[in-house]
């Protein structure tokens, strides 16, 4: 499947194809002019976002159309058939950014605008009109999102609502609108972290009651990629921005987490959705949901509502971790609330290099220090496989033992006090990530494939890891034509009825996301921020030491309680035929 770099064309139409390496060249986001002609510019999301998001939005507004003539052969949709012509993909350019034009003034945290838990009176600001929140309106079924939650309680895990799928699907799942709901709370303020963001698609997510209500941005935009974020956050005032910090190269701003803080208390969520339209629309999605944390009486002890995971002080340190004042305003807020009822662990990533004990408060090695001290050993576990599920790729070296059959695979192994991790066993390591057919009859289509990068030049360095690949299946959820941009990993036992442990994060499968071993295994380099949360049987009240996999995950009977609702299907399918090469697109989309 894989070409010399070059301008190709397929029976599908051209699609981007990016020569550029996770840990070899620069993954600047280019110019949108040099991508694509003038005339063609008003196609281009209205909000800053990647070159692989760019051509699927291009395509889904001007869809190709064919014509079969006769005499001249098989159709185009006969020729998508064959693995020659699936083969084609167009260049695409990766210039160095020019320096960005001046933005207009928007509020940062330089401004020096503090956090404000009680807003009284009205304000005097400059709000789009209704027309513009028309345009951004999302459709949300008339189901009770309480009702959703309610439902959810024990793992507060939840999926988004996808269009075009049986309604049943979504009786269970959530909309961005549903968790914004003033059935949650009243809200006062609210951050918003994440990768890409549509600022007045966002804006508009919000009861218009809520919608003049502060809200922090934490983006990782720059140059010109950041003057627009500016330029869209201009029209809200209540809007601020701040900038996280990104001195690693190649690294990006990947967490995707709302803090909101409500008149009657504090709600996390942590999810896996970039804040723009076509991620809440039709792609599979995941939601961890806290439940609301009241705020602690006056002259409370400081160790006062923490969670037995140790929940407070780990979101504390995370948000430590930006070094920002806007950031530290929110660490004291989360401080005055309890936390005690949080069952998960929080897993981040934040870029830096780690040595001593710091090694073990971030990326993979952070799960391996979990697992080790908080998991419970399982008789015969080495036989378990371990599960990723992801929808990026990045660079992991030549062969398997340069990182993911290493360090990483060490680290997701690893399963109680005293156990040896088994470096030579035959449980094996299965990796979901959707084939060129699971896009092609996905509900999107091909578009789908813009975020699921995986760039040439990497494909063709480890072709070994092709043979781990597994068909993106979901019947259990409705999904299995909803693209997936959730991760998951996962622990599942031989014949997938019990699990020992589940993780949803932002993080896809790449060194970058989980960081890599320097300096002789003494040190742990991260360039990218992520953050998700881990299950443990251990805080849920699971004395065996595993859950129970739920067969349908909307399932309502009694038996299903207490059952973890994973939301494919198990076992995996292996790759066969035309699935052997992944879609390979464009890797400058981190998303």
């Amino acid at each position: 499947m894989h070409r010399s770099a070059g301008s190709l064309q397929s029976s599908h139409g051209k699609w981007t194809l990016s020569s550029s390496d996770d840990e070899t060249e620069d993954r600047e986001k280019p110019s949108t002019s040099s991508l694509v002609p003038r005339s063609r510019v008003d196609s281009l999301p209205q909000y800053p976002c990647s070159d692989a998001r760019k051509e699927s939005h291009k395509r889904k507004s001007h869809p190709l159309k064919f014509e079969e003539i006769a005499g001249k052969g098989p159709s185009p949709g006969k020729k998508l058939k064959t693995d020659k012509e699936e083969s084609g993909w167009r260049l695409s350019s990766s210039d160095e950014e020019s320096k960005p034009p001046r933005a207009p003034k928007v509020k940062s945290e330089k401004d020096g605008t503090s956090l404000k838990l009680e807003v009284t009176g009205t304000n005097k600001k400059r709000h789009p009109s209704p027309e513009t929140h028309e345009k951004y309106k999302t459709p949300s079924d008339s189901q009770d999102p309480w009702d959703v939650m309610q439902a959810g309680e024990l793992f507060s895990f939840y999926l988004t609502k996808v269009a075009g799928i049986k309604p049943k699907y979504n009786a269970g799942a959530l909309h961005i609108k549903d968790i914004l709901s003033p059935l949650f709370g009243t809200l006062v303020s609210s951050v918003q972290f994440n990768y890409c963001i549509d600022v007045a698609w966002l804006v508009a997510q919000y009861p218009e009651e809520f919608r003049r209500k502060p809200l922090l941005i934490v983006h990782g935009e720059k140059q010109q990629s950041k003057a627009k974020l500016h330029e869209d956050a201009h029209p809200y005032e209540n809007v601020r921005l701040c900038q996280a910090r990104l001195d690693m190269a190649f690294g990006t701003h990947h967490t995707k987490m709302m803090l909101l803080l409500y008149e009657e208390g504090l709600r996390v969520v942590i999810h896996t959705s970039n804040l723009i339209r076509d991620d809440w629309h039709q792609k599979t999605q995941g939601i961890w949901m806290s439940p609301l944390y009241p705020r602690l009486p006056e002259g409370s002890s400081s160790l006062a509502g923490e969670s037995l995971t140790n929940f407070r002080a780990d979101l504390v340190a995370y948000l430590a971790s930006y070094n920002s004042p806007s950031l530290k305003e929110w660490m004291d807020v989360i401080k005055q609330h309890n936390l005690s009822e949080t069952r998960v662990y929080l897993v981040g990533s934040t870029p830096g290099r780690y040595q001593g004990n710091d090694k073990e408060k971030w990326g993979h090695f952070r799960v391996r220090k979990l697992l080790r001290e908080k998991a419970s050993p399982i008789a015969g576990a080495e036989s378990w496989p371990v599960l990723g599920q992801f929808s990026s790729i990045g660079s992991m070296g030549a062969d398997k033992t340069k990182w993911l059959h290493s360090e990483f695979s060490e680290s997701l192994k690893t399963l109680g006090k005293g156990v040896k991790t088994l470096q030579n066993t035959e449980n094996p390591l299965q990796l979901i990530y959707p084939s060129v057919d699971n896009v092609r009859t996905s509900l999107e289509g091909y578009p789908a494939g813009g975020s699921l990068p995986y760039g040439i030049q990497t494909a063709q360095k480890q072709p070994w890891l092709h043979s781990y690949f597994h068909r993106w299946k979901a019947e259990t959820s409705g999904r299995s034509r909803a693209m997936p941009h959730i991760k998951t990993y996962m622990r599942v036992s031989p014949d997938c009825q019990k699990l020992a442990w589940f993780l949803v994060t932002s993080a896809n499968l790449s060194k970058a996301a989980w960081g890599s071993l320097e300096k002789n295994g003494t040190q742990l380099f991260i360039r990218s921020y992520e953050l998700g949360v881990l299950f443990l049987p251990s805080a849920f009240g699971f004395d065996s030491g595993t859950f129970h996999v739920k067969a349908n995950i909307y399932a309502r009977n009694d038996d299903a309680k207490g059952a973890f609702p994973v939301p494919f299907d198990l076992p995996p399918e292996h790759y066969a035929g035309r699935d052997i090469q992944p879609p390979v697109i464009s890797a400058a989309c981190a998303e």
